[in-house]
């Protein structure tokens, strides 16, 4: 007999502002048990340091969050010249410490333009990366440094906000896989001193920012136990085709989604997408989930809803 699954079907997808000094996985698991779902799931970790958007997919949304790991970031970090540290940020140790040399706005200005754009980078050992099966930072716990290979990232921004001689605020767009701890070591050595993050801030990711994207905005844990009932925090969520607005839109009609939530491909209309395009199904206006264009006039089930088929 199979085990239910204790908890309430909630679907949808919560912008949740995670605090410093929560891991991503905590604040995941505060969030999941106020609003009692079943299944949770968050889209990229940010550091316990680190505060900011951390969308939080429940349910049905859990299927979708792929599309948001690939999707580009935006942060807003405090660089601290003068000191390296083992992990890149205020939580590690001092490792070496640099004099400053006297810096102007200008000066980091004229050295982000040299890091806009493709450039090599290569992961801090205190990352979430694998080696041999075990996560980089736990042999970087152990005192162990990897070789590791540079990898290609893209910084579509790096903006100066303020700077104070010793410090500076950066606003940094930049794409999946870059590291901001590195970028501003990297930055920080480029100006001829040696340097770590203080602050680190999620501002965006893919479709969503601090703003809501066109939601609510986001909501701390604070204000999610503030609200009175179940229903009031449900009516925070964005639905779960939030999270692949970036594909094309099909409508189908109620027998096309008959098959389509069976398993089986549909005969409609596609010749607007190329084959092997993703588009969003909807029936009626509900979302059924995602296809598959086989041809111009087929297109298969990819990721469909379990409560389509109901």
């Amino acid at each position: 007999m199979a085990r239910r699954r204790r908890g309430l079907p909630v679907n949808g997808v919560l912008l949740l502002d995670k605090p410093r000094g929560l891991s991503s996985n905590h604040a995941l698991q505060r969030a999941r048990r106020l609003f009692q779902a079943q299944k949770a799931g968050h889209t990229g970790t940010l550091d316990p340091m680190a505060t900011g958007l951390l969308p939080v997919c429940f349910g049905e949304a859990t299927k979708f969050s792929a599309h948001l790991l690939a999707a580009d970031k935006l942060y807003r970090t405090r660089v601290e010249l003068g000191a390296v540290t083992d992990t890149g940020d205020a939580e590690g140790e001092v490792v070496e410490r640099c004099t400053v040399p006297e810096l102007t706005a200008a000066d980091v200005e004229g050295v982000l333009e040299r890091f806009r754009g493709e450039i090599e980078q290569v992961p801090p050992m205190y990352s979430a990366l694998k080696h041999q099966g075990r996560k980089l930072y736990e042999l970087a716990r152990e005192g162990k440094s990897i070789e590791r290979a540079a990898r290609r990232v893209t910084v579509y921004d790096a903006r100066l906000l303020a700077f104070e001689g010793h410090a500076f605020e950066l606003e940094v767009r930049v794409s999946k896989g870059t590291y901001v701890r590195t970028l501003a070591e990297d930055i920080a050595r480029a100006l001829g001193s040696g340097g770590h993050i203080s602050m680190l801030r999620r501002l965006a990711t893919g479709p969503f920012d601090s703003e809501g994207g066109g939601g609510e905005g986001m909501l701390t844990l604070e204000a999610l136990e503030g609200l009175p009932d179940q229903a009031a925090r449900e009516a925070v969520l964005l639905p779960v085709d939030a999270l692949v607005e970036h594909l094309p839109r099909l409508e189908v009609d109620a027998a096309a989604a008959q098959r389509l939530t069976h398993g089986q491909p549909a005969r409609l209309d596609a010749s607007g997408l190329a084959v092997g395009e993703t588009p969003r199904l909807y029936c009626d206006g509900a979302f059924l989930g995602l296809g598959a264009v086989t041809s111009p006039q087929e297109v298969a089930p990819k990721r469909l809803l379990s409560t389509a088929a109901d």
